[in-house]
Parts: structure tokens; C-alpha cells; sequence
């Protein structure tokens, strides 16, 4: 059987909300990231066989499959796909389990995989940056705290 293996890993700086990222498309932030390996490594974007994105919740600028937008902006051909898996917390990791297994069964020989996450596009905790008490009012009753 054909061995896979995780050749680098990259990531962009971590960002608070309404901070430095707040602006950034989801998209450009993968799309850099991709450079960065293309980059790094040399490799020819013909040779790659697929972009494959974790995305928690696809909601906001980060719906649909944001990995297909995201090779495109890298600079990727048309001709690699991409596409995004959701499988809540474990995306990523479950991104990189599809890459090896693809390289493993043989049907695919480089594959970027990774997450792409912006956490600005979640209403967490929405109440509480608006000024609820604890976060939240009482469901049952509409009372505060």
C-alpha cells in the first residue's frame, strides 16, 4: 500500500474578533496559506491533485465550498478541484484524513488539505458582546440573568 504523509504544515497568526483579520476574506486567508506550501516547497500547481478545506458551520463569507475559492485565489489552476468537508470540530483533521487515504488508494499523488476557520462570522456569544448579562436571557421566562 502506498504511504501518505504530511509534508508541512502552515497556518496564518491567530486574530481576535473585530481584530486584525476582521476584514479578511476567509478565502484569501486559506489562499495564503497555499501560496506559502506551494511556495516553500517548490512544487508545480499542475501537480496538484485536489484542495481539500475543514470548515465548521459554512456560514457567512465562509459558505458553499470555500476551498475551491480559495485555489483560486492561490494562484491554483482551474483544473484543480476543491472541496469542503464539515464534520463540526474535526473538519480539518478529517480534510487530511481524505487527502491520505485519496494518496493512499492511489488515486491521487499531492494533495493541500487543511481548515479554514473565521470565527467572526459565528454569533458566539453575540448577546453577551451586545450587553446580556451571562450572555443570554432566561428563554422560558425573557428575564436577564
Amino acid at each position: 500500500m502506498t504511504e501518505a504523509f504530511i509534508v508541512d504544515a502552515v497556518r496564518t497568526a491567530v486574530g481576535k474578533r473585530g481584530g486584525g483579520f476582521a476584514d479578511e476574506h476567509p478565502a484569501d486567508m486559506a489562499a495564503h496559506v497555499i501560496r506559502t506550501v506551494v511556495k516553500r516547497h517548490d512544487l508545480d500547481p499542475e501537480a496538484i491533485d485536489d484542495v481539500i478545506l475543514g470548515c465548521l458551520d459554512n456560514i457567512g463569507s465562509q459558505a458553499g465550498d470555500i476551498a475551491r475559492p480559495a485555489a483560486l485565489a492561490a494562484g491554483l489552476p482551474e483544473s484543480v478541484p476543491g472541496v469542503t468537508i464539515d464534520r463540526q470540530c474535526g473538519s480539518a483533521q478529517q480534510a487530511v484524513h481524505f487527502a491520505a487515504q485519496a494518496v493512499m488508494s492511489g488515486t491521487a499523488d499531492l494533495i493541500v488539505a487543511g481548515g479554514v476557520q473565521k470565527m467572526s462570522q459565528y454569533p458566539i456569544l453575540s448577546a453577551f458582546t451586545a450587553g446580556e448579562p451571562f450572555g443570554s436571557t432566561d428563554p422560558w421566562t425573557g428575564c436577564r440573568g
